[in-house]
């Protein structure tokens, strides 16, 4: 009968999406600019510019991916994003409405809707790490040009083939810059460091600039450089500590979640009393609960470190 329900519904939605001509995607993209439209007084916007008072965690879940998607260039994909999530809300609450469990609904409904956005934080840890090991060879090869040339835009032109997307595309925006728009040097440094979201970059940028009006600070371009090999050294033994955590929690959710159907192959009264009594489903919705904040923090420790001044 709950199935047959869960159909109607269901079907009624969709009737309704196309007696009133909606397109899934547009519906998605309006429902979540509605949550995070800003409804705050004038205090709490002060509390908010002034980080006394954090957003909620949906509207920083969002806000993540929209600066994740349009950090690596993915920013049309975001409603796609937002519908996979919608649709894995109305999953996860239909599966434990069809269960029979209504305490476990919202947990599954919640705890699904953040597993796109739980994906897309994790490319942008891939993203990040790629990124970062080819500005390490891309900054080496041109700081080494650099210093032999003392001339920044003959060492960018020399090793331009070389580099890599995205990379690449920085430096060869750069040199159109100077060649075909502004010939002045410092201004178009400036522009070209804020096209990577990197502070080592940034401050590479900067020493260059410094190396314009004093060429004895070139110096100091080397060590900016050795950097990023830092950073890839601690963040490959980070990787190394982390795996086996992460790798022991993935077979503790298998392990608590493959309990359920053993239970029933072993003691079904067992079985029965945990998933149609009060207690057995709200120990089942706790357990949920708990699998899906400790998925989050997971996702949020396993971030690369990144060097700030």
């Amino acid at each position: 009968m709950t199935a047959i329900q869960l159909l109607a519904c269901a079907g009624m939605i969709t009737g309704a999406f196309l007696i009133l001509g909606l397109k899934p995607m547009e519906f998605t993209d309006s429902l979540f600019a509605f949550l995070l439209q800003s409804r705050r007084s004038i205090r709490e916007e002060l509390k908010a510019s002034t980080d006394r008072k954090k957003a909620g965690i949906l509207e920083r879940e969002i806000r993540e991916v929209q600066d994740v998607l349009m950090m690596t260039g993915r920013e049309k994909r975001f409603s796609i994003v937002c519908a996979a999530s919608l649709m894995l809300f109305c999953a996860g609450g239909s599966a434990a409405i069809l269960l029979g469990n209504f305490f476990l609904a919202p947990v599954m409904a919640a705890g699904l809707m953040f597993l796109p956005f739980w994906y897309v934080k994790l490319t942008a840890s891939h993203y990040k790490r790629d990124v970062s090991a080819e500005l390490e060879t891309a900054l080496s090869i041109i700081t080494t040009a650099y210093l032999r040339t003392e001339d920044i835009v003959t060492a960018v032109e020399e090793n331009a083939a070389y580099l890599n997307p995205p990379v690449s595309r920085v430096f060869q925006s750069f040199l159109m810059q100077v060649k075909l728009v502004d010939p002045d040097v410092d201004a178009a440094l400036k522009a070209m460091r804020s096209r990577i979201d990197n502070e080592v970059f940034r401050e590479w940028c900067d020493a260059l600039c410094g190396c314009l009006h004093d060429r004895s600070l070139k110096s100091t371009l080397t060590p900016i450089v050795s950097k990023l090999s830092d950073m890839r050294n601690v963040n490959a033994d980070l990787e190394y500590m982390v795996a086996e955590p992460r790798k022991e929690f993935l077979l503790m959710v298998i392990f608590v979640i493959g309990n359920i159907p053993l239970m029933y192959l072993l003691n079904q009264d067992w079985y029965a009393v945990l998933m149609h009594t009060v207690l057995g489903q709200m120990i089942l919705s706790i357990t949920a609960a708990a699998i899906f904040i400790s998925a989050g923090c997971v996702v949020k420790l396993t971030r690369p470190i990144e060097y700030r001044r």
